[in-house]
């Protein structure tokens, strides 16, 4: 029983404080699972251990007050058989009243120390329970915040799964003005391309014009077309 009152004693004056600390620096309830399955069990064990000694200490203390019946009887006897000169009857009387009464303050005794110790029983069992309720309504709240702390954490990584969006866009941006650098170069040597058609089609035209031009005047002067020089 004593080594029972011991470990009822230290979860009794455990420190909740570091344990809540413990659970928020771990994100993780399992130290005060741990502390309340502890504390349980030794309620359980408390319960029956109570019952026992507090079963003791009634069957003690009813054998004390048997054997008090019996020594008050045996002291009535006594005084009847002096008062009828009855000196061994009186002799035997008193030797048993002794051991009825030896035997009464035994169990008087042992009643008492049991009943002290199923109190002690009681009262710890009921400060265990009284513990284990704070710690219950501790562990309430205090899985509110990590699930509180959980959802920040999610929403942290949301925001910065959105930053690394955003920088790949910014690099998709890069393709994509690159790519139009591209085309817009194209488009500038086909509009080169395409200057260079044109004054290619107006020299010929200009060349036509001005072999017209001539072959106009050698027909006025009346002279043959001219060899190719």
């Amino acid at each position: 029983m004593a080594n029972l009152l011991e470990k009822v004693s230290v979860l009794i004056s455990a420190n909740l404080h570091w344990m809540v600390n413990q659970a928020l620096e771990a994100n993780s309830l399992a130290v005060v699972d741990e502390y309340i399955r502890r504390v349980e069990d030794n309620i359980e064990a408390l319960e029956d251990a109570t019952a026992t000694v507090g079963g003791e200490a009634k069957t003690l203390r009813r054998k004390q007050r048997e054997f008090d019946a019996k020594a008050e009887e045996l002291d009535r006897n006594i005084d009847l058989f002096l008062a009828e000169d009855k000196d061994k009857l009186a002799m035997a009387a008193q030797s048993r009243y002794n051991t009825m009464k030896g035997l009464a303050d035994t169990y008087r005794e042992q009643a008492d120390a049991q009943e002290v110790a199923y109190q002690e029983l009681l009262d710890a069992k009921l400060r265990l329970e009284a513990k284990l309720t704070e710690v219950k309504q501790e562990r309430i709240q205090l899985r509110s915040m990590l699930e509180l702390a959980k959802s920040k954490e999610t929403a942290h990584e949301a925001i910065d799964a959105v930053g690394d969006v955003s920088t790949e866009a910014s690099g998709m941006d890069d393709i994509k003005e690159s790519i139009q650098r591209r085309l817009d170069k194209a488009s500038a040597q086909s509009e080169i391309d395409s200057q260079k058609l044109d004054r290619q089609m107006e020299e010929v035209l200009e060349t036509n014009a001005i072999e017209s031009q001539l072959a106009a005047r050698r027909a006025r002067l009346g002279l043959a077309a001219g060899a190719e020089g």
